[in-house]
């Protein structure tokens, strides 16, 4: 995607998004949202007109997604939707044991430390080296809850009652074995555990299926989809009990005034990116384009992979996003470069830019030197092969500039 911002770095170059993991290219605007300022509590005509759309949107949400809409209900994002969710397990009796994988999204990792802080069990599932989490150190972390202290009842077994996985992982694209995981927790039998995973950068970007998949509850953001920031869906297959309350709305269990605008740009944009054709369409030339970076990079002196043994067409891997590291250069120092030159890259998440730990990568294995070395590019619908043909040549620009790099020729 090529585009000109007045007082961007390297004024008057075009300029080339990679960063569509941190947010999407915004779709046009749903026309009907112009006409949908009421308050959907209100009971007058605009108000009922509001309510109408907000209900239409979510029945259109549920559509593709194969949900009864009783299910939905629209929050600000992802953040939003997963934090309602563990921070209902401040209400659970008794106290359960919680298992996370140690490669979430930080609005989960974050609160599971709030959660600790309060006096909650919190395990972490190990990943292997590929940023998955596999049946194996799902039992470890397992076995680890059994054998922990109840905080609530010590010298009483605890028991493990959440679980939460993501699908796909933000910073290195790693596609979560969902439907597995959850057929292995369901086996072990004992008390229910309560499923949960953010599928943020799974919808509209490899194939999803909530209900076939067994999940209790799942959160979706607009933005990643091109729709407005401050919109997403939290999917529930049975209400819980809020934390916090206020005026009723999404019944009960998301209090504040909808955004009916923003719930009708969520309908749109999945039904034009996670609509089974619409998806398969898109995934395939999205593989086109990365096996070509892939390939690409791999002749660049000093470039690794994250994990090093992925490949060109890895269904271990999400299409759309790459973590990759330039062996004695900092990743800050390559999104600068990049950035200078037209090309937006990134670290990792955008939503802890502003640390330097990368944990995610950690939990693969990688040492620190590697950790802070790591790039994250990612891609999206209007991405095009020449888009990658000319990253990879500014890439070749950039590490001409760094002479000593291990692996270049002379």
């Amino acid at each position: 995607m090529d585009s000109f911002f007045p007082g961007s770095p390297g004024q008057g170059r075009r300029r080339h998004y990679f960063d569509w993991a941190a947010t999407a290219i915004p779709a046009p605007p749903d026309p009907q949202s112009l006409k949908t300022f009421g308050n959907p509590s209100s009971l007058h005509y605009e108000g009922r007109y509001a309510r109408e759309a907000l209900e239409d949107a979510r029945t259109r949400c549920a559509a593709v997604l194969g949900l009864d809409p009783r299910q939905l209900y629209f929050t600000s994002g992802g953040t939003e939707s997963n934090a309602l969710v563990l921070h209902s397990l401040l209400l659970r009796k008794p106290s359960p044991g919680i298992l996370v994988s140690a490669v979430e999204h930080p609005s989960v990792r974050e609160n599971c430390l709030v959660l600790e802080r309060l006096g909650k069990q919190i395990v972490l599932i190990g990943v292997e080296q590929d940023g998955r989490v596999s049946p194996g150190r799902l039992e470890k972390a397992w076995e680890k809850v059994e054998k922990g202290a109840n905080p609530e009842s010590p010298g009483k077994r605890t028991e493990p009652r959440f679980a939460a996985i993501m699908g796909v992982n933000n910073e290195t694209g790693s596609v979560m074995d969902l439907p597995g995981l959850v057929r292995r927790i369901r086996a072990r039998g004992g008390a229910p555990v309560h499923v949960h995973s953010d599928l943020v950068q799974a919808l509209g970007k490899v194939p999803v299926d909530i209900a076939a998949w067994d999940l209790d509850s799942a959160s979706i953001s607009a933005h990643k989809l091109g729709g407005p920031r401050g919109m997403g869906l939290l999917y529930l297959r049975k209400p819980l009990e809020p934390l916090y309350t206020g005026g009723g709305q999404e019944r009960g269990i998301r209090p504040g005034t909808e955004s009916v605008a923003g719930a009708l740009a969520l309908a749109s944009c999945l039904e034009s990116r996670a609509a089974p054709p619409q998806l398969a369409g898109e995934y395939e030339k999205a593989a086109r384009r990365f096996t070509r970076l892939i390939s690409g990079l791999q002749t660049l002196p000093g470039c690794f992979l994250i994990p090093q043994d992925r490949g060109e067409a890895d269904p271990r891997f999400s299409p759309y996003i790459l973590q990759a590291g330039f062996k004695g250069i900092p990743g800050e120092v390559m999104v600068r470069a990049l950035d200078e030159r037209g090309y937006a890259v990134s670290t990792g998440s955008a939503c802890s830019a502003a640390y330097r730990d990368r944990p995610v990568l950690a939990a693969m294995g990688l040492d620190k030197q590697a950790c802070l070395e790591g790039i994250r590019i990612s891609q999206g619908w209007s991405t095009t092969g020449e888009d990658i043909e000319g990253l990879l040549e500014t890439l070749r620009e950039v590490l001409a500039l760094f002479p000593g790099i291990p692996g270049k020729e002379g």
